[in-house]
């Protein structure tokens, strides 16, 4: 499991998640395709900062009653608390809805946005749904497939699993940028690089954008534009 240095957390919590995706797309090109969420998540905060943390992951369901007994099920939820209370912080939750139906119960409201806050952990990741919206730990981040207003049957199945979410696939220990537009994994060895592609990046867009606000823009001064961008390294 990796720890985040926090000049490091600090420096990518000021880049938004597109912007993060952009900059991957420069320093591991192979990641174009995959490691981030292609469905859409509803953000709880969307004006409070990214998350930048290491993923602790989980799996629910909801639909019909846990199969195990109540004690059972309690030493399990127990040890998952000990789990977020444990290794690197501050984390975020990745939780698969494994259900068919997904987001028929829920896990995630009032009460357990406190006790995750509480434990280290700034935010969830979730395909399943959120309720208690006002009542949500202040500084706590929930991106969710669904707002609904009741638990029904829901339990923890499993933890430190790799789970996938919004077509975002995860592994327990993972490095997540979060924000309003989604998800994405940073690939480890990646992190303290795109910073600086981000800003490489910036720089060639504002040539083009500059351009394109001037009152005499066309297509000849845009591809101009494009080729003073491209100088730019």
């Amino acid at each position: 499991m990796s720890e985040l240095k926090q000049n490091t957390i600090q420096q990518l919590k000021v880049l938004d998640t597109p912007t993060v995706c952009n900059a991957l797309e420069l320093i591991a090109p192979e990641r174009r395709g995959f490691g981030y969420t292609t469905k859409p998540l509803f953000c709880l905060k969307p004006q409070i900062e990214p998350i930048v943390a290491t993923a602790k992951t989980a799996r629910i369901r909801s639909t019909h009653p846990n199969d195990i007994s109540a004690k059972e099920a309690s030493e399990i939820l127990d040890r998952y608390y000990d789990y977020i209370d444990n290794g690197p912080k501050p984390s975020v939750v990745v939780i698969e809805d494994i259900d068919e139906d997904k987001g028929y119960g829920c896990f995630w409201g009032e009460v357990n946005s406190a006790i995750h806050f509480g434990l280290g952990c700034i935010g969830v990741i979730t395909d399943g749904g959120i309720r208690d919206l006002p009542d949500i730990a202040e500084g706590f981040q929930m991106l969710a497939a669904k707002v609904v207003p009741s638990h029904a049957y829901v339990h923890l199945v499993d933890f430190s699993v790799d789970v996938n979410v919004a077509g975002m696939r995860v592994r327990n220990g993972d490095i997540i940028h979060a924000d309003q537009h989604g998800a994405v994994v940073l690939p480890l060895g990646s992190v303290n690089e795109i910073k600086a592609s981000a800003e490489l990046i910036a720089r060639r867009e504002k040539v083009i954008i500059d351009a394109a606000k001037s009152p005499d823009f066309n297509s000849k001064k845009l591809r101009a534009a494009k080729g003073d961008a491209s100088e730019i390294h």
